[in-house]
Parts: C-alpha cells; structure tokens; sequence
C-alpha cells in the first residue's frame, strides 16, 4: 500500500478525489482543509490556496494513479509524493480493503 500526497487548487480537488475513487485507481481520498502554499515557481515566488489530497491506493497502482493525477491537474508540475506504508504497524483489515481494490 502507498499514501500518495497531492495538492490541489480548491476548485479541483473534489472532483479529482471522486474521479479517482470513481475509476477505483484509489481506494479512499481525504480532502483536507485548504492550506497555503509558499513556493517558488519559474523564478518567482508564488502564494496559492490548495486542498491536500491523501489518496490510499495499492502499489500496484502507483504507475496508473501518478498518470491519472497529472491528466486531472491543472499545473504543469504537481507535487505528487507517495510514501510507503510501514504494514507491520498497520490495520490489517485496512490493507487487506486497499488491497483488492479492483479485483472485485
């Protein structure tokens, strides 16, 4: 299993959430409450809203959620991290839900 990090600008992210739930690319996606982001882009310094997205996803998936995810963003560079799951500290029956995602 993989926790994919994503930001989204407000107006996006629920609909990005839905489709990638919708296209069982994501088990779960949790919309946080909107942040904002200090960052330098193309030499200038830039101030935006965004939504973090935490996308629970199997690592099988990775691949095909990374592409979805730039397909259904609107920078020409999101930030998409995704950070490996410690499994041995984990809810069992959680992992097992993410897991088979899709083989139903």
């Amino acid at each position: 299993m993989i926790v994919m990090l994503c930001n989204f600008p407000p107006k996006a992210a629920k609909a990005a959430a839905n489709a990638l739930v919708d296209e069982e690319l994501a088990a779960c996606v949790n919309l946080l409450s909107p942040v904002t982001s200090v960052y330098r882009w193309q030499g200038n310094r830039c101030v935006e809203q965004e939504v973090p997205l935490l996308i629970k996803a199997p690592r099988r998936l990775a691949d095909r959620l990374q592409q979805r995810i730039h397909e259904l963003h609107p920078y020409d560079l999101p930030e998409i991290i995704a950070l490996p799951v410690d499994e041995s500290a984990s809810s069992t029956a959680y992992l097992a839900w993410v897991r088979a995602l899709g083989s139903s």
